[in-house]
Parts: C-alpha cells; structure tokens; sequence
C-alpha cells in the first residue's frame, strides 16, 4: 500500500508547477483528479518543449500528468461548478496556480472552499505572492529566475546572465507545495483541521539559493564574482569546475590546489601552497590546470585521482548516461499507456518507500476521460 493511498487530490493547475506537485502525490499514492476546461484543457497539453508529440498532447504534457485522471468542467458554468463543488466536499487536497484574484472571481479561493470542507488542504502556488508590485506579473519560470538573480550564478564571467536549462522554479515550487501539503495533512491527522498551503515561483528560487544568498546578505552586500574560466559556482575556489580533456570533459570538485598538482604532475600547482590564493588566483589556477588536462584523456585522468580519493568525475551526455550500468542499475525509467494504447517511456518517482519503487504504468488522461467514473462515485457516496 502506497502511503497517500485513499487520498483524494483535486488538481485545478496548468502548466508545470501545480502539475509537478500533483505527480509527486499521485506517485505517492493519492488519487488525483485534474479539472480541465472542456475546451482544451490544461494548456501544458499543447506547451511543446520540442517537436514530439504523443496522441495529440505534448510530450510534455505526458510526463508531468502520468497516473491522474481528467475531468471537464466549465467554472463559469453553474451546473459545472454545482459538480466541482461536490467533487470538493469529498477531497482530501485542492491544488490551484492561477493568478492573484482569478479563483475569487470563480468562488473558489481557500474561504470559499473551506467553507465547503473545513477539513480540506488547499495549496496554491503564485509567481511572486499575492501582494507587492509584482503579484500580477506572469510567473513564467525564465522571467522568475532573471528576476531573482540566480542567472548571475552560472557561466563564465564574461558571459553575462546565464539561465538554467531547466524550469527549476517550477520544480522547487512544486516540491515545497508537496511538503506543505503533507505537513498539513499530518497537523490534519492529528487536530482534525484543514489549511492553506502557500509557495511562489519567486519564494522558491530564493531558497534554492539560500547558500550564496546568506552569503551576500554577511559579506557587506559584494556581488557574485563568477570565474572567468571553467566557472562552475561563483563562491568557490580553485580547482572547481569542468575541464576539457583531448576526448572528452572532467569536472573536479573541492580539492587541495597543491595535491592535484602533485597527482596529476602538474608542477605550477604546488607553487600555490596557501589556501587563500586558491580564492584570490583563482583564473590563474584554472588556466594553468585547463591547459594541462588536454593533454590526456579523461580515463587516464581518472585513473588517477580516483584512486587517490579526488572528487572528480566523468560528464556524460544522456546517451552515455543511459547506457552505464550505474543508471541501469537506479531503474529510473518506466513505461506508462494512455487510453488507446499509446506508449511513453519516462522516467520515475525518485522515492523509494519501505524499500520499494513508486511505479504506476498509466499514463496521462485524455481531456474529461474519466468524468463518467467520478461522477458515479460521488452518486454512490450520497
């Protein structure tokens, strides 16, 4: 038995952040049911993030609505909503990202729910909160993270900003409306009580960078001074970062400046005996360490300093990665089947509960696939 097992989640969210915390749920066990417009649905269904797509829906949208069940309502229409609101009176959980102001206007905010079910756990995420002057600006997650400076953080000095390449404050937000949500569930468990959980893409990122940031905050407010080569993180030292070797690439982590100039016999190094040049001569240690990898390849550089307990390691492409028996080995993957038989491979929930993997093989629901069945089972409740 999966531990959310018996739960029920209604999920109202779009796009990546709402649906990335509801997939965690329905990993975990709970039923989650996600309320579309008919016209349409959800709008990740048609957010392509290349030109694959599966059924009529992105691929996308594949991956992040595994394991959950659609149901097509109108909110502006009242016999719609008079089901929605009886789909509320048996949820356990109510998830919901829209813009400050929008579930208001639809008399689905947490006072209205609650009203409805006091024992409800109403989660919802917003771009910047609902006050100050950015609460109505889109919370879309490439504006989030140059607003929130963490693209200062990665790339080489000259570079300028550099974003990451994947929707990180989507994915934290996400993840810490699961642990709110679950927090109250358990305060729920115990006091019989509801709650409002809420998280914003902007709050998110300022804690996923809440290092650096303490950093900045102690340091008399110095900005981020990133490497001018090989920069892998703007508040460490030398040797950090990832190199070129003559077929490949080799990162190395934290390590003594002088013992990897010794192991590797590269003899400049071991000139730089204090610790504190390894911050203060940082390029200069990088440069003369990046021209010397090149010369072998990155096994033979392994072989070296794994032996000798160097944190290092190889950088593969996905390709490679998929292929190594460390990957084959986490069975990260899995396949799931949508209604009609179309197939995906994607991967997992990371979590293993009792020393077993969360999998489910049904894939993402087709657009009110499932109004029928809910229906009959909220008949069956009354």
């Amino acid at each position: 038995m999966k531990p959310l097992q018996g739960l029920t989640v209604l999920d109202f969210s779009q796009f990546l952040s709402g649906p990335s915390a509801s997939l965690r749920l329905a990993d975990l066990g709970a039923d989650v049911i996600k309320v579309e417009r008919p016209d349409g649905g959800d709008l990740c269904r048609r957010l392509y993030i290349s030109n694959l797509e599966l059924d009529g829906d992105s691929t996308l949208f594949h991956s992040i609505n595994r394991n959950k069940m659609s149901f097509s309502a109108n909110l502006k229409d009242p016999e719609d909503l008079a089901r929605v609101e009886r789909l509320i009176r048996s949820a356990d959980v109510m998830i919901q990202n829209f813009r400050p102001g929008v579930m208001e206007k639809l008399g689905l905010h947490y006072e209205a729910v609650k009203a409805i079910n006091p024992r409800i756990v109403y989660g919802e995420i917003t771009g910047y909160g609902k006050t100050g002057p950015w609460k109505d600006k889109p919370g879309q997650d490439l504006l989030v993270q140059s607003l929130s400076g963490l693209a200062w953080l990665s790339g080489d000095r000259e570079q300028g900003p550099v974003p990451m390449g994947l929707a990180v404050a989507d994915m934290f937000a996400g993840a810490h409306l699961v642990q709110g949500i679950l927090a109250c569930l358990v305060r729920r468990g115990i006091t019989g009580e509801g709650g409002l959980v809420e998280v914003s893409l902007m709050e998110s990122l300022l804690d996923f960078q809440f290092e650096v940031l303490t950093t900045h905050l102690n340091d008399g407010g110095q900005e981020p001074q990133r490497s001018g080569i090989n920069s892998a993180h703007a508040y460490l030292a030398a040797p950090y970062g990832i190199y070129k070797t003559s077929d490949g690439y080799l990162a190395i982590a934290m390590m003594p400046v002088t013992r990897i100039g010794e192991l590797l016999g590269c003899e400049p190094l071991t000139a730089y005996t204090d610790p504190k040049s390894w911050f203060t001569h940082r390029d200069e240690i990088k440069g003369l360490l990046a021209e010397h990898l090149t010369a072998r390849t990155t096994d033979y550089w392994l072989g070296i300093l794994e032996p000798a307990d160097i944190w290092c390691a190889d950088v593969l492409t996905w390709s490679r990665l998929l292929k190594h028996e460390a990957f084959r080995s986490l069975s990260m993957t899995q396949e799931v089947t949508r209604l009609g038989g179309s197939r995906l491979q994607t991967t997992r929930c990371p979590i293993r509960v009792d020393g077993q993997l969360l999998l489910s093989s049904v894939g993402s629901p087709k657009i009110g696939e499932h109004n029928d069945e809910i229906l009959r089972k909220i008949e069956q409740a009354i």
